[in-house]
């Protein structure tokens, strides 16, 4: 199986990607639902989260308020750079487990893992290839504003808070550009799709090498 990282900045059109993939036949892992799963009521990273930054950001339910705890974390780097030393490497520990599970049912040739922060968290080096999905800042500005319901200077400030776009797309080995309309971005994945086909084969064939055979 290829087991591919699709990655990219917020709002810059992974989700959009990742299912078109999943359409072409691809199996998807999506890390945001895992963190989701890791952070319910009385799980391991909850009990952690909750006694670091109090119980100021739990609904009613004891649920986490992510809204609550995404303002804390996008305008704090210390306490961005504790979430993910938590959460990076539990979710890292599902991804590992999902892959095993789907190489012994043989239905899937292709695995793909979207997840924001895959170059960020040194990951990028455990996967064969790296999609990096990007577009144009002032398209990922007003995305984040519609989705978010937040103004420009809130929208810039979480943009800030993350990876250049330019520094990310120096470890893709695939690029898919979502600034135009969406049919350019089906035809941007298909022909990604096709060049993964490509790989999984030489890989099948031992024709080599990935990334993954090229860590120290």
């Amino acid at each position: 199986m290829l087991i591919v990282a699709l990655t990219g900045g917020i709002a810059s059109g992974k989700s959009v990607v990742a299912r078109i993939l999943e359409e072409l036949g691809c199996y998807i892992h999506h890390a945001d639902e895992a963190a989701h799963q890791l952070m319910e009521p009385e799980k391991p990273a909850w009990k952690e989260i909750v006694s670091h930054f109090g119980k100021k950001i739990l609904n009613e339910d004891r649920t986490i308020n992510r809204s609550r705890l995404g303002k804390i974390i996008f305008t704090d780097e210390k306490e961005r750079r504790f979430l993910n030393k938590l959460i990076h490497p539990l979710v890292l520990e599902k991804k590992k487990e999902a892959i095993q599970k789907i190489e012994e049912k043989g239905r899937h040739i292709i695995f793909i893992s979207e997840a924001a922060l895959t170059i960020e968290a040194g990951y990028s080096d455990l996967f064969d290839k790296v999609i990096v999905v990007y577009c144009k800042k002032e398209v990922q500005i007003e995305r984040i504003m519609k989705r978010d319901h937040i103004s420009r200077a809130e929208a810039i400030k979480k943009l800030k808070s993350q990876m250049d776009p330019g520094k990310k797309l120096e470890y893709a080995d695939y690029i898919i550009n979502t600034s135009g309309p969406f049919k350019s971005t089906v035809e941007e994945t298909e022909r990604v799709y096709r060049s993964l086909i490509q790989d999984y084969e030489m890989k099948h064939a031992g024709l080599g090498p990935t990334r993954r055979d090229n860590r120290d």
